[in-house]
């Protein structure tokens, strides 16, 4: 049987999106904090998040004088691609087709963002 992949919540989410954007990559609860937007989450509250991200392996702490520096253990990259890989396998039968199908029938494209989907799919064809 597949083991099941750790998810983010949401709110794992937007904090670890906040953590992938510092500088580094690296920060202490303060720090994303700070790029919260308002109305900002109590320090506890973010560090109850942090205990979380740990449990799960998505962050590691590092002692830093009296407080904790937390580093992510995955890249958003592989993240985001681990992510909707699992949703082109449970939506669309692991057709990447049909994934690409689905938001193309649903979503409102700009002629700019046209041209680049179809640049974008020649180079691909070029590296066959």
């Amino acid at each position: 049987m597949k083991e099941k992949k750790k998810q983010l919540t949401k709110a794992e989410t937007q904090v670890m999106n906040i953590l992938w954007s510092l500088p580094e990559q690296q920060g202490f609860i303060q720090d994303i904090i700070d790029r919260y937007p308002e109305p900002k989450p109590a320090y506890t509250t973010i560090l109850t998040f942090m205990k979380i991200l740990t449990d799960k392996g998505f962050v590691k702490p590092e002692r830093v004088g009296k407080a904790n520096r937390f580093s992510p253990l995955v890249s958003k990259d592989d993240y985001t691609y681990s992510f909707i890989s699992d949703v082109k396998d449970t939506f669309f039968d692991g057709s990447f087709t049909s994934l690409v199908s689905f938001f193309a029938k649903k979503e409102q494209y700009t002629d700019e963002e046209l041209a680049e989907l179809k640049e974008l799919m020649t180079k691909i064809e070029s590296k066959r």
